[in-house]
């Protein structure tokens, strides 16, 4: 079961900074961009087979002490960025772990086997009278 939200902004760490990028004077004063930390090996809200997923599927995002970073900073308000950021957190941990449902592979109907026949058998007969007749 995925934990709720309240239970994941309990083990998130926040750091924030000055955003990068134009925006007048503004920016330089205030502290909007917003970077979610999130440590999967010390995590309570995973069980240890969770835990496996997460780090074999994020391994790429992962930084060598294991922690999860997001960063949101498209919004001047922190407190936006900082929801942003959040959502982003927990959809990246909600598809890590999806288990896709084993495909059930499915034979080709009788049917679609004759149609294919019988078309096959159309096509050569029209081929075969396109050709010169055979003088015995």
């Amino acid at each position: 079961m995925f934990p709720n939200k309240e239970e994941l902004i309990k083990e998130l760490t926040f750091k924030t900074s000055r955003s990068g990028g134009s925006g007048g004077q503004h920016v330089n004063k205030v502290s909007s961009k917003v970077e979610v930390v999130f440590q999967v090996g010390n995590s309570a809200l995973f069980d240890h087979d969770q835990k496996q997923l997460l780090t074999e599927r994020l391994a790429n995002k992962l930084d060598h002490e294991g922690n999860l970073h997001v960063i949101a900073q498209e919004d001047r308000s922190q407190l936006v960025n900082k929801e942003k950021a959040v959502l982003k957190m927990m959809a990246l941990l909600e598809q890590s772990l999806q288990v896709q449902k084993k495909r059930k592979p499915t034979k080709i109907p009788k049917a679609v086997i004759e149609k294919r026949l019988q078309h096959k058998l159309v096509n050569a007969v029209k081929k075969e009278h396109r050709k010169k007749p055979k003088l015995d």
